[in-house]
């Protein structure tokens, strides 16, 4: 968080409950949101998809039309689909300590176009494999969204010249990572159906199940049926990452759900093929901002 944005919160506190700070972008707003003391039932909605970043504290999260009820903590990230009612609740929230999250609300148009451009660059099916689906997303952030996260906090507050530029830029990556994330989903979804099997699904599908084993990049080529250089650059278009870097993330998501339930680390550690505790724990705190053992002693 800069030195500017913290200022400008602590000058405009007008109100304990959801106090907000916007700055306006041309497609998007980045709004910060302060709550000092605790509260319930608090309403938010938007026209437009409003993503959510939870930066400190704690809010529980209901949701209606899906019958959603969860705890939202940081380094994860809530997406609401245009017209979606929430209601939060913040158990944690006191003047000294502050519950803060970031929303930034982006206009259909915006991702219709990052939709468009992806679509163009796909070979894999007929053009339309990327396509936003208008549902709440809740999910752990990995590194690389929590850094851009913080960057755009600056772009949007500061006045730098090249300001409409680069927030452009940072918001097609974050529209991105949102796509790529749900398409994900539903890959997975597809190819646990008959007959509606996908090359990529099938992959996910696979490294899901082998989820503790060494996979050789060999095998899902011949799952994709793809050569080595296309299954690189079909994967890495299609969910941003490299093979190897998603099976780690879905390890390390899936640790996180075994230490939240009570179990060892250590146990953890080697059920999910990681050979060393101390890497095991330095990759945990990277993607989750918190060590393995803050999470077994918080529950």
């Amino acid at each position: 968080m800069t030195t500017s944005v913290l200022t400008q919160r602590r000058q405009r506190i007008n109100v304990l409950v959801e106090n907000k700070v916007s700055f306006a972008g041309e497609h998007a707003e980045l709004s910060i949101y302060d709550t000092y003391q605790d509260a319930q039932k608090v309403a938010l909605h938007s026209s437009e998809l409003l993503f959510c970043g939870m930066l400190t504290g704690k809010k529980v999260m209901h949701v209606a039309d899906c019958q959603y009820h969860s705890a939202f903590l940081p380094h994860q990230s809530f997406v609401l689909a245009p017209g979606q009612k929430v209601l939060i609740d913040f158990p944690e929230a006191t003047l000294q300590q502050p519950t803060t999250c970031l929303a930034i609300e982006i206009s259909t148009d915006k991702i219709r176009k990052v939709v468009d451009a992806l679509n163009f660059k796909q070979e894999i099916s007929n053009n339309d494999f990327f396509h936003y689906v208008p549902k709440l997303v809740h999910g752990q952030h990995n590194l690389q969204t929590q850094q851009l996260l913080e960057k755009m906090i600056t772009l949007f507050s500061e006045n730098e010249q090249h300001r409409e530029y680069l927030i452009e830029l940072s918001l097609n990556e974050l529209i991105t990572r949102l796509l790529q994330q749900q398409s994900r989903e539903l890959l997975l979804a597809s190819c646990k159906q008959a007959n509606m099997s996908t090359p990529l699904g099938n992959v996910l599908n696979f490294i899901e199940q082998h989820l503790h084993e060494d996979i050789q990049i060999e095998t899902l080529c011949k799952i994709a049926c793809m050569s080595r250089s296309k299954f690189y650059q079909q994967f890495k278009l299609a969910f941003g990452v490299t093979p190897a870097l998603w099976q780690q993330q879905l390890r390390l998501q899936q640790a996180y759900r075994l230490l939240q339930a009570g179990e060892r680390i250590s146990q953890v550690c080697y059920q999910l093929g990681f050979n060393n505790p101390s890497h095991f724990s330095r990759v945990f705190k990277q993607t989750f901002g918190a060590s393995p053992k803050h999470i077994t002693k918080a529950n």
